[in-house]
């Protein structure tokens, strides 16, 4: 298909009034003006079209978020069906409506037992601003309101408004909008990057202490919870080693702080399992999510907590002074309830657990295994990390790390692939309805840019 004869502007003119009117996240928009922008103009299964008729398979699902790929019929359809029927209304004034009831129906029939509330949002960052409030105000309620510290951890991510950036640990966002009171962090578990000597589970306890000594040093009846993603998403796919968790978890439940797990990107059929924290053994008091709840088809988040939270909330909290004009919004919940019925009767899930997942990830140890490029290779279910180094043997990377690894990332535009590039890593989580084919070009493609980063790095 001609799909640049479809466009009745040229690509020049759209970057030329893009540049007029947008600021884009997390880029240098002065060096994008001089560039431009790709345009992208259409969608279908895992591929994406620009306005110059060059198609690419979409490595990284958007945004962690197109888990049944781009132009499911069927997800528009109920978003069409749901705009003829009910197209807004809200959830104040002692109101609901049945799309938000079904959905979360069926969240809670996919969700362990323990979970029985949810507080939806339009995003993660959303969620995770909630979650803020609504921890204290739990607290609050049980007659512990001195209990307002969150922890989280150094190289995480929690969103980009002003209370979940302060969450995450990623310094350069606090110096744009600063810090806000009552949050700590504590190191990252990235054990080729920090592991020193130790061992992968040495490394992994000792991670996980640190939350032990910072509860401590703060005061356990100060600490309201600990945030963290299962594995780290945007600060480049890290995976902690096996040790981690249990202590985590076991610290948390001592010092009686809420554990509460950033499933945004994890959440939905990521890893194989519906959410990521079930693949790691742990279980958290909280999940925000969002992204793969709608497969990115109409923003929506939410805020899940457990029983025990919910049910201090509800019989002794009183009125709840939270509110979003668009929680739970019609349209965006018959989207999300289409998607995740999809995702459970079409088997998606399962597949990844035990057909796509295995076959990506030993793909990756096949064709990256011994590459002079990569020190390590990460992942699990439809997530993977590739692992830049200079000297295997002492785990020593690149002090130009990051602009090889931005390099890799355009390379692969080149070639017709998008995966993502974080420090010295490159990251890929294609949609969960990827076919082994569709996996092999992801892999082939990807090697490809590798290769000719190394030729730059006079690594082949």
């Amino acid at each position: 298909m001609n799909l640049h004869a479809q466009i009745n502007r040229r690509t020049e003119d759209y970057q030329q009034s893009d540049a007029a009117h947008h600021i884009h996240g997390f880029v240098d928009q002065k060096a994008l003006n001089a560039e431009g922008p790709r345009v992208m103009v259409r969608g279908e299964g895992l591929y994406l079209w620009d306005s110059e008729g060059k198609r690419y398979l979409d490595g990284m699902s958007g945004l962690w978020c197109t888990q049944l790929g781009y132009g499911r019929r069927d997800l528009t359809a109920a978003a069409a069906a749901q705009m003829d029927q009910l197209a807004y209304y809200n959830m104040f004034f002692h109101t609901t409506h049945p799309a938000v009831i079904e959905l979360s129906e069926l969240l809670f029939s996919l969700l362990p037992g323990h979970y029985s509330h949810v507080i939806y949002t339009n995003s993660g960052s959303e969620a995770n601003e909630v979650l803020i409030r609504t921890v204290r105000r739990y607290w609050q309620v049980v007659g512990q309101p001195q209990k307002k510290i969150m922890i989280g951890r150094w190289n995480g991510y929690h969103g980009s408004t002003l209370a979940a950036s302060a969450l995450g640990g990623m310094k350069f966002m606090h110096d744009m909008g600063g810090m806000i009171p009552d949050v700590a962090h504590i190191d990252e578990p990235y054990w080729f990057a920090h592991g020193g000597e130790l061992t992968p589970a040495e490394f992994g306890r000792r991670c996980a202490l640190q939350l032990e000594e910072k509860i401590l040093e703060l005061g356990a009846e100060n600490v309201a919870g600990f945030i963290a993603e299962p594995f780290q998403g945007a600060g480049g796919m890290i995976f902690p080693p096996e040790s981690y968790w249990p202590e985590i978890q076991r610290i948390c439940r001592q010092y009686d702080v809420l554990l509460c797990a950033d499933e945004v990107i994890g959440g939905f059929g990521r890893t194989g399992e519906w959410f990521a924290h079930q693949h790691f053994g742990f279980e958290p008091d909280t999940l925000s999510i969002a992204k793969g709840l709608t497969s990115g088809y109409l923003p929506m988040g939410g805020l899940v907590l457990s029983k025990r939270i919910a049910e201090a909330l509800v019989e002794q909290g009183g009125v709840f002074a939270h509110g979003l004009t668009y929680s739970g919004h019609p349209v965006a919940a018959a989207v999300a309830l289409a998607n995740l019925k999809a995702l459970r009767d079409e088997g998606i899930v399962r597949q990844v657990k035990d057909d796509t997942g295995p076959y990506l990830q030993q793909l990756l140890h096949d064709v990256f295994g011994n590459h002079p490029m990569i020190g390590e290779i990460q992942g699990t279910g439809l997530l993977g990390a590739l692992q830049f180094v200079e000297d295997k043997a002492t785990r020593k990377r690149f002090a130009n790390e990051n602009d090889l690894a931005w390099q890799c990332r355009t390379f692969g535009f080149e070639e017709g692939v998008i995966i993502r590039s974080t420090l010295g890593r490159m990251i890929m989580a294609p949609a969960l309805v990827a076919t082994r084919a569709e996996l092999d070009e992801l892999v082939d493609k990807t090697r490809i840019a590798v290769d000719r980063t190394a030729r730059i790095a006079g690594k082949l």
